[in-house]
C-alpha cells in the first residue's frame, strides 16, 4: 500500500526510499516484529481464557510433554496478523506473485485454524479429516500455482547447472501445487517441540529472501545463471515479514512455551515457503534449504509404510524429533541441534547460486 502511495507521488523526498526493495524488506521485518511483540501478551491471555485446557497433548507421546498441558494453541494467528499487516503495508500490491503468495499464506492459515479449532473444541488430537484438509490445501495451491505459472514458464530448473531445466509442460501445475502442499505439511510435522519449527522457518525465509531478490534482478540472475523472474524481488519483502513475525512469536514460544503455533501457523508458514520457492523458480533448492522439514516428513512416511507392511517401527517414534527424545536427548538439545542443521542446509542451498 505504501509503495503504491509513494509511486503516486512519484517517489519524491523520503518516499524515494520506498522504491527500494531492500529498504522495504527491512521495514517489513521490523513492522512484523514490533506488531507481534505488542499484541503477543494480550493475545496469549485471550487464547488462554477462551481455550481453557489449551491444546490436547498426545498420551502416547514423550511423557515430558504432558507437563505442557494447559498451554494455549493457535498462536499462529499472531504470526498471521503481524505478517499480513506487514505485507499489505510494504509490498507492491500490483504484483500477481504477491497476491498468489498471500492467497496461499492466508488460505493455509485458515485451514490450519479450522483444524486447531476442531481439536480444541473436541478435546482431541485428531482434528479435521486428513482427506478434507489435503483437498482444501490442493485447491488453494492449485489456484495460486496457476497465477504464478502464468507469470513465468512451466520449466523445472535444476540447481548446480546453469541453464539446465526440465520442460514439464502442463504437469508443472500439479508439481507446483505438490511443492506448496508438501512444504506446508512438512513444516506442520516439524512443529512438535518449543521453537523447533520457528527458527528453521526464519532461516529458510532469510535464504529465500536472498534468492528471490537475486532472481528478480535481470543483471544478478544473468551473472549467476539462475532463472530471471520479473518482480520476484517483491517476495524478499514477504520473506522478511515472515522472519519478523516468527521472531516475535519465538519470544513467547521459547521454552517453556507460553503459546503453541498450532496448525494455524505451521501450515501457513510452510505453504508460504513453498509458494515463494515456486514463484522464484527454486523448487528443488527448497528441498535442500528445508531439508530438515523434508526429513521430518519422510520419517513419518517411512514409519507408517514400514509398520503397515511389517508391523515393525523404523524409528522409536515419528516425526523424527520424537525419536531423538526417546533416545534420551533433552528437548532443548534436539531443538538447538536441529537449528544447526538448518543453518548448514541453508548455506548449501545458497551455494547453488554460484555453483552453476
Amino acid at each position: 500500500m505504501l509503495y503504491l502511495i509513494a509511486e503516486y507521488f512519484e517517489f519524491s523526498g523520503l518516499a524515494n526510499l520506498i522504491r527500494y526493495q531492500t529498504f522495504r524488506a527491512g521495514a517489513a521485518l521490523m513492522t512484523a516484529l514490533v506488531i507481534g511483540l505488542i499484541i503477543g501478551p494480550k493475545f496469549i491471555n485471550m487464547l488462554r481464557v477462551r481455550q481453557g485446557k489449551g491444546q490436547p497433548i498426545r498420551e502416547d507421546g514423550p511423557q515430558t510433554h504432558l507437563a505442557k498441558r494447559g498451554t494455549p494453541t493457535m498462536g499462529g494467528l499472531m504470526i498471521m496478523i503481524a505478517l499480513v499487516v506487514s505485507m499489505l503495508l510494504w509490498m507492491d500490491l500490483s504484483s500477481p506473485l504477491v497476491w498468489a503468495c498471500l492467497m496461499v499464506t492466508s488460505g493455509f492459515g485458515l485451514i490450519g485454524f479450522l483444524d486447531d479449532y476442531d481439536k480444541v473444541k473436541k478435546r482431541s488430537t485428531a482434528g479435521v479429516s486428513g482427506r478434507v484438509r489435503l483437498a482444501a490445501e490442493f485447491f488453494v495451491a492449485g489456484i495460486a500455482s496457476w497465477i504464478m505459472v502464468s507469470q513465468t514458464s512451466t520449466n523445472l530448473y535444476v540447481p548446480f547447472f546453469s541453464g539446465h531445466y526440465i520442460p514439464l509442460g502442463p504437469v508443472y501445475y500439479l508439481f507446483a501445487a505438490f511443492v506448496i502442499v508438501g512444504a506446508g505439511n512438512a513444516v506442520n510435522l516439524t512443529d512438535g517441540l518449543d521453537g523447533l519449527a520457528t527458527m528453521p522457518v526464519v532461516i529458510a525465509a532469510g535464504t529465500f529472501a536472498i534468492i528471490a531478490y537475486l532472481a528478480g534482478r535481470a543483471d544478478f540472475s544473468a551473472y549467476l545463471g539462475i532463472p530471471h523472474v520479473p518482480r520476484a524481488g517483491e517476495l524478499a519483502i514477504l520473506c522478511a515479514g515472515i522472519m519478523g513475525a516468527c521472531l516475535a512469536f519465538l519470544w513467547f514460544n521459547a521454552p517453556p512455551a507460553a503459546v503453541f503455533m498450532g496448525d494455524t501457523g505451521s501450515l501457513a508458514l510452510g505453504g508460504a515457503l513453498g509458494a515463494i520457492a515456486v514463484a522464484s523458480r527454486h523448487e528443488i533448492v527448497l528441498a535442500i534449504v528445508g531439508g530438515l522439514f523434508v526429513a521430518e516428513a519422510l520419517s513419518v512416511i517411512i514409519q507408517v509404510a514400514v509398520y503397515k507392511r511389517t508391523g515393525k517401527r523404523v524409528f522409536k517414534m515419528a516425526p523424527i524429533h520424537h525419536h531423538f527424545e526417546q533416545l534420551g536427548w533433552k528437548e532443548s538439545t534436539v531443538v538447538i541441534r536441529f537449528w544447526i542443521v538448518s543453518i548448514v542446509l541453508a548455506l548449501i542451498g545458497l551455494s547453488t547460486l554460484k555453483l552453476r
